[in-house]
């Protein structure tokens, strides 16, 4: 099944700035910071109030944002310290929290599984909990190449470019190495590209992070991780020999480790994601229409490959590709991995045997073409797609008029006459789907994100 990646509206963009902190800036920050997570400790504190009492009283007792909001009222009439602070971000602490609790409660009632379902708000500890406030247009406003904020804050940014448009909200947060940073909300522009008529389909991998149609838009693995681990290593050396007992408070040595562990940390995520954008801006450029695969790696995590692929950071490289192909009305397809490594690109048979990672070369049993295995996949990506590369003519995109299940009569694509099931047709009902599921229409199917050769089995209908 695919998906179209970018749409008509763009949506809205982030942009965001090193902020300069005076004392009394940083002092005013985190006062209203302990406010806020004070009022946020209260939620969680009314709501499983509200979970406790109800099946015991027999009523229905609820605990939404317009019930807090009136309580948060009511507290600031009778609570000095918590009415010296801005009413926006205290309100706004209540429309997350309440749009938390909602999603958690939403996957409950549809029944999903414990490890996909949201985990309920939890209390936020002091020494845990980094500061993060959220202020819309009311409350702050740009002057002078400042940022005041409810409540005499003002902080000195570090413009390293101009916002396209005025913000409608903003976010102050620190992050894991006491920077502190300021996040705008401004609506995203289109930066439209000349038409190349070009096409590609990418395919992504734990050996070579992306392996596309085009041999110069390969993307080979960088290796930030592994460069830095010897480092990184030992810094957690430091930290388990300076580890503190429990209810103790750490020691300064065990601090400064713990700084440059997280220093660290940050720097490789910075350079996965300079990797990212760059490869993505260069796919963008020389390409029209991007095929890529919608491959979710987080079950890569319970596997041997958990390590390099971690470090290959596909779902950063994905994100980075489809942002910037909407920042420049690029057509980015994203398609369903099921089979993918499985189907022929040149004339759709699927293979009825297993394929172990360690083949690389995918031969088909139907036409007999031979190529390397991502290639392939890379091609069955532009099929899928509706691009039809070089050498696929036969070969009908899924879901094209009168395409139906698949092949099931002798013909040159196939000279056995057995069956073909398309990608996405009937033929193509997987372990895992519903009668339901499989029978709608344009529905997204449930799919197990572990590809066939990981598992080591074919699945059955």
């Amino acid at each position: 099944m695919t998906t179209e990646a970018t749409t008509k509206d763009t949506g809205h963009a982030r942009y965001t700035f090193r902020v300069r902190l005076s004392a009394t800036a940083r002092r005013a920050l985190e006062a209203e910071w302990a406010r806020c997570r004070w009022l946020w400790n209260e939620c969680v504190a009314k709501s499983q109030q509200v979970h406790a009492q109800g099946p015991a009283s027999g009523e229905k007792l609820t605990c939404g944002p317009g019930q807090l909001d009136r309580m948060l009222t009511e507290a600031r009439g009778v609570t000095p310290w918590l009415a010296e602070g801005a009413s926006v971000p205290q309100q706004q602490v209540i429309r997350d929290f309440a749009r938390s609790r909602a999603k958690a409660l939403k996957d409950i009632k549809d029944r999903l599984p414990q490890h996909r379902r949201a985990q309920m708000p939890r209390f936020k500890k002091k020494r845990q909990a980094r500061p993060s406030l959220n202020y819309t247009k009311r409350g702050f406003r740009l002057r002078d190449g400042r940022l005041h904020l409810a409540g005499r804050i003002v902080l000195r940014v570090v413009w390293s470019r101009e916002l396209p448009a005025d913000p409608s909200s903003v976010r102050v947060y620190r992050d894991s190495l006491g920077h502190w940073y300021v996040s705008f909300v401004v609506p995203a522009r289109v930066e439209p590209l000349s038409e190349t008529g070009r096409v590609l389909g990418v395919d992504w991998g734990v050996k070579e992070t992306a392996t596309t149609t085009d041999d110069a838009y390969d993307l080979p693995h960088a290796e930030h991780g592994k460069r830095a681990a010897q480092r990184l290593a030992r810094y957690q050396r430091m930290m388990a020999r300076r580890r503190p007992p429990k209810g103790q408070p750490a020691s300064a040595g065990y601090r400064k480790a713990q700084a440059q562990a997280a220093k660290l940390h940050k720097k490789i995520a910075r350079q996965r994601e300079d990797t990212a954008r760059k490869w993505a801006k260069s796919v963008v450029r020389g390409h029209d229409g991007v095929a890529v695969e919608d491959f979710r790696p987080r079950f890569l995590a319970k596997t041997t490959m958990a390590r390099k692929a971690a470090d290959a950071a596909i779902a950063t490289t994905k994100r980075a590709l489809i942002e910037t192909g909407r920042k420049h009305a690029r057509d980015v397809r994203l398609v369903h991995p099921a089979h993918t490594t499985m189907d022929c690109a040149k004339c759709g048979a699927r293979t009825k045997h297993a394929l172990p990672l360690s083949m690389r070369t995918y031969t088909c049993t139907a036409c007999g073409a031979v190529s390397p295995r991502d290639k392939n996949s890379a091609r069955v990506m532009l099929v899928r797609a509706g691009w039809n590369p070089n050498g696929a003519e036969g070969v009908r995109p899924p879901g094209a008029a009168g395409s139906g299940g698949g092949l099931s009569r002798k013909s040159p694509l196939n000279p056995g006459g057995r069956r073909i099931p398309s990608p996405s047709g009937r033929g193509a009902f997987k372990r895992g789907d519903t009668d339901e599921q499989h029978s709608s229409a344009g529905r997204h199917p449930e799919w197990r994100h572990e590809p066939l050769e990981v598992r080591g089995r074919r699945t059955r209908p």
